[in-house]
């Protein structure tokens, strides 16, 4: 695709999650709590009436918008079966593979805490093959709670430049502007976390984070409080603070750790949550496996993923082998 199609296909995403948005907000004032119903349980997670709300408008702008010219498969928790456009395509006949994580950060948003996101990568097709760094174009929207006044979206072809923009929720009018990740060189008095949203592993996560933190020299250090922790439950809402410089590193090792107290790795990452990654890329930020290699994971609904962001290549270089370092202490004490 050339560069025209690929900016084309920037494009497009922004407006399906623009969609998206305007569903979720008019949903909202129509419907209040509702959407926090159970719809259905799945393999990949559990799925909320907001999530058929958006599920719906997914399908409906892609048979109205999407480009004939470009045959698609659609890859999207809740999908009973293979679903391309144009409709009846084969998937072998499709040119390109779209991940999309809808909501991600529905219990943020259904409990009106917190904003989720729309995610998106778009990867030439492979089949099978296809994988996170095959992704060429990513978007990402805000969903904003109620009382929210803007809601900023960003996207990227790899290997431009990120760009982001911000509505103003009043009168629908945006603007550009440029966000800057942390250019701190640790992570003293700053935010850097590893997720433990839930019980399951909670304490072993725990562990690895004191180690880090020790192999870095700032667990106690002059008193202690020195790294602050910000749980936030969406893997998009992570990277934007990334993005916007709040925050410095943020891993999730659940699929490393679960495993080490009897538990799958169900209820954790999966390729849909992190298909933004490019965006943190283009902004020059770093995300990879814990172990420090290219992250990597077929474009599906179940595998779970393990990864590192960091806000700058230098927090890269500064934090990578403790936390390796860390998680085997902590693996084989």
């Amino acid at each position: 695709m050339e560069n025209a199609q690929l900016e084309r296909a920037r494009r497009l995403l922004c407006a399906l999650q623009n969609e998206i948005q305007a569903t979720l907000i008019a949903a909202r004032a129509r419907e209040g709590r509702k959407f926090a119903r159970v719809a259905a349980v799945t393999a990949e997670d559990t799925i909320f009436h907001i999530d058929k709300l958006s599920e719906a408008a997914i399908l409906g702008w892609m048979e109205g918008h999407w480009p004939r010219a470009w045959p698609v498969e659609l890859v999207m928790e809740g999908l009973e079966a293979e679903t391309t456009f144009p409709r009846g395509t084969p998937v072998a006949k499709t040119a390109w593979k779209l991940i999309l994580d809808p909501i991600d950060g529905t219990r943020c948003i259904m409990y009106d805490k917190r904003a989720a996101w729309a995610l998106a990568g778009l990867a030439p097709q492979r089949g099978p093959r296809t994988d996170l760094r095959d992704i060429v174009v990513a978007a990402m929207t805000e969903l904003p709670t109620a009382k929210a006044g803007a809601a900023d979206q960003f996207s990227a072809v790899r290997g431009g430049k990120l760009v982001a923009t911000r509505r103003e929720l009043r009168d629908g009018t945006m603007k550009r502007w440029t966000p800057r990740p942390s250019t701190a060189r640790d992570c003293d008095h700053g935010f850097a976390s590893l997720v433990k949203f839930f019980p399951e592993a909670k304490a072993l996560t725990a562990q690895v984070e004191e180690a880090l933190w020790r192999e870095l020299g700032l667990h106690g250090k002059d008193g202690g409080a020195r790294v602050f922790d910000d749980q936030y439950t969406s893997t998009g809402g992570q990277l934007y603070e990334l993005l916007v410089g709040h925050d410095r590193m943020i891993g999730d090792l659940r699929p490393l750790l679960l495993p080490c107290v009897g538990m799958e790795a169900a209820l954790c990452c999966h390729p849909y949550d992190i298909c933004t990654a490019l965006l943190l890329e283009a902004a020059g930020g770093v995300v990879e496996s814990p172990d420090g290699r290219p992250l990597r994971a077929p474009l599906d609904v179940t595998t779970p993923v393990a990864w590192v962001a960091y806000a700058n290549p230098a927090l890269a270089r500064a934090i990578r082998p403790a936390l390796k370092r860390a998680l085997s202490a902590v693996k084989t004490g």
